[in-house]
């Protein structure tokens, strides 16, 4: 056990090191939600009530990021590049590597929400959220979730050339359709029918009212299991579909 943890840990470290080494995965992960706070931030400097929507919206986004759009990413390159199948013939047991880049996604995550939400604090007057223990849950369920469904949308991607397009083409309109930028309940109604199915609606509505509102948790129970659902089956299919091998489309 000690030994897994160990390797776990240098995994973590590496990959770590790694990243802070690629200027445009640093720029991604971490300058482009704050450039969409600042952007949304000066068009509704004059309207409060827009600027309490924004930011726990932006730190959803940001949880989707660090997890659903980076692993997929990854996981493709990674396949591709055969340096999965390389790891299979190393002493490293698998689970300790893949809990290694997991470790490095939660830390990313949690990087990117105290940058947003200190950001909103002090330059929107958003506040710091009144309860941190509802915030946590949400963002360890939203986590589990986005890097589970990252994880299995990779499985589809067939190379890395074209990994930007299918990553873009549900990164894209689920965040439109989900309210980051603005309240999904001035939606049309069919739009919010369809936001009512995503998972980063509901992750939305828990740092919401953990950082905005000041709802009560059992009010948003239902909006945590719609999560975990979404956790559970991405679990399934990342689990189904994992392949160490190149496919070469």
């Amino acid at each position: 056990m000690s030994d897994a943890l160990a390797l776990t840990w240098r995994q973590y470290r590496l990959e770590r090191k790694m990243f802070w080494r690629n200027p445009s995965a640093a720029f991604f992960n971490f300058v482009l939600p704050l450039l969409f706070l600042a952007l949304f931030g000066a068009i509704f400097a004059g309207s409060q009530k827009d600027l309490n929507v924004i930011v726990p919206g932006i730190a959803g986004m940001s949880v989707m990021t660090t997890t659903f759009v980076a692993l997929a990413m990854n996981m493709v390159f990674l396949r591709e590049q055969g340096v999965l199948k390389r790891l299979r013939g190393t002493p490293l047991p698998s689970g300790a590597y893949l809990a290694g880049l997991a470790a490095h996604a939660v830390t990313n995550t949690a990087i990117q929400l105290s940058i947003v939400i200190g950001f909103g604090a002090l330059l929107f007057g958003v506040g710091l959220p009144d309860d941190w223990f509802m915030l946590a849950v949400f963002v360890a369920a939203g986590v589990v979730a986005f890097a589970a469904l990252g994880v299995a949308l990779s499985h589809a991607i067939p190379n890395f050339d074209s990994a930007p397009a299918y990553v873009n083409a549900i990164f894209l309109p689920v965040i439109v359709l989900s309210g980051v930028f603005y309240d999904a309940d001035h939606a049309p109604l069919f739009l919010r029918d369809v936001a009512q199915a995503l998972p980063l609606t509901h992750l939305i509505d828990g740092l919401s009212a953990a950082m905005v509102t000041g709802a009560p948790f059992a009010d948003h129970v239902p909006d945590l299991v719609v999560i975990l659902l979404w956790g559970v089956l991405g679990i399934v299919l990342a689990v189904r579909g994992f392949s160490w091998e190149a496919r070469r489309g």
